[in-house]
């Protein structure tokens, strides 16, 4: 396996990794907006979050086997397309039914970039590396958390909510692009004897009974499942709640994206010296202490949106030592395996992602207490998660 990759694949494989962000955290200015255009509530229209996150957890069930079987590029083909013609299609509805089901196909095939730009990684760097490169690839990935709300805000103020589908659709095309011209085939040649609907059962059922997976998976899932908390309740809490406007509410969703960006880069410095298991260990204590924090702040109001924005911030920087770490180590023994390891990281994740989504909409209210609750709960499971699974030894 190569120590290293090439800065275009890691452009390309960060672009790839950006899918959920991009189409996420640029529409989420919009929500409002969105909501109003159909005359209905903002807490329904949350609801095309649920559906795109849903779309996340099973289209990576699907593409995992689909690449360990056909090779890595040809699933990238097939998901790129149908994210661009779903894009195309939230652009032109007329109906929220039909918004909530387009998003869920849209994160069908966009989902096909998250899974393989990380059996890519496997395929090509040893776990300590791949830890690194998965640090570098926040870095690259974290540019789109910090610009598509910003982008977002403005093309909302300059052409419309559906405007934002439409440059959305674009990115799917420039990414299918670079794919096709720069991208080479990774599969490792012994992929090939595991093949068919059986084998894939039969490699996740492997992994589901597997203590150490299943502890990594589940402690950097719901560490991951309090941003997505973040993401669902802060257009509510910051625009409805707070009188932020869509415009600033980019800088404000962009001011923790830095902070994950800052601290991914330093936890590639610190796996100099620390084990990922250490990082990992110290990130979901504060994790803990973090969601706490927040939940407090929420229930007595004390310091306004500043007094929350501060836990929130420290919040996202813990994830920068979390997600790399969690995922290097859940994926680091799975060898010709790393394609369905990968999708049913994604899909276990993104399952939990999902409740914790539908959560703080269904919690509604005036304030950011449901929004707070639940990251305080993901942050307690996270950290329990990995106690329990991965072993007292490891804590």
């Amino acid at each position: 396996m190569s120590a290293t990759l090439p800065l275009s694949w890691l452009l390309i494989l960060g672009g790839l990794i950006a899918f959920a962000p991009m189409s996420i955290d640029m529409y989420l200015p919009g929500l409002p907006a969105i909501a109003a255009d159909f005359g209905v509530a903002t807490s329904a229209a949350q609801f095309t979050l649920s559906s795109f996150f849903i779309g996340l957890a099973l289209g990576q069930a699907i593409h995992g086997p689909l690449a360990d079987r056909y090779g890595r590029k040809p699933p990238l083909y097939l998901g790129l397309t149908l994210y661009v013609i779903a894009s195309v299609g939230c652009a032109l509805t007329t109906d929220m039914v039909t918004l909530i089901a387009l998003r869920f196909i849209q994160a069908i095939g966009g989902c096909a970039g998250i899974v393989i730009a990380r059996a890519v990684v496997r395929d090509c760097c040893d776990p300590l590396t791949a830890a690194r490169v998965f640090s570098l690839l926040m870095l690259i990935m974290g540019l789109a958390p910090i610009l598509a709300p910003f982008i977002g805000g403005w093309i909302l103020w300059f052409a419309g909510w559906r405007a934002i589908f439409a440059v959305l659709a674009l990115f799917g095309l420039g990414c299918l692009f670079a794919v096709w011209r720069v991208l080479q085939e990774t599969r490792p040649a012994d992929t090939i004897a595991s093949t068919g609907i059986g084998a894939a059962l039969r490699v996740y059922g492997d992994l589901l009974i597997d203590r150490r997976f299943i502890g990594y998976v589940l402690s950097g899932g719901f560490a991951h499942a309090g941003m997505f908390a973040y993401i669902t309740g802060s257009p509510h809490v910051f625009i409805e709640v707070y009188g932020v406007s869509a415009q600033n509410f980019g800088w404000l969703f962009g001011l923790n994206a830095l902070g994950l960006i800052a601290s991914s880069q330093v936890n590639r410095r610190l796996l100099l010296r620390y084990s990922t298991d250490t990082l990992l260990r110290r990130a979901n204590r504060a994790t803990v202490l973090l969601g706490l924090a927040m939940l407090l702040i929420a229930a007595s109001g004390w310091g306004g949106l500043p007094g929350l924005l501060a836990p929130l911030f420290c919040y996202s920087v813990s994830l920068g030592f979390t997600a790399p770490n969690a995922m290097a180590n859940a994926l680091a023994q799975q060898g010709q395996r790393a394609g369905s390891a990968s999708a049913l990281i994604g899909a276990l994740q993104f399952g939990v992602a999902t409740l914790a989504s539908m959560a703080v909409g269904l919690a509604g209210g005036g304030s950011a207490l449901p929004m707070a609750a639940v990251i305080a709960s993901c942050g307690l499971l996270a950290y329990i998660a990995h106690r329990a699974w991965v072993g007292k030894g490891m804590m």
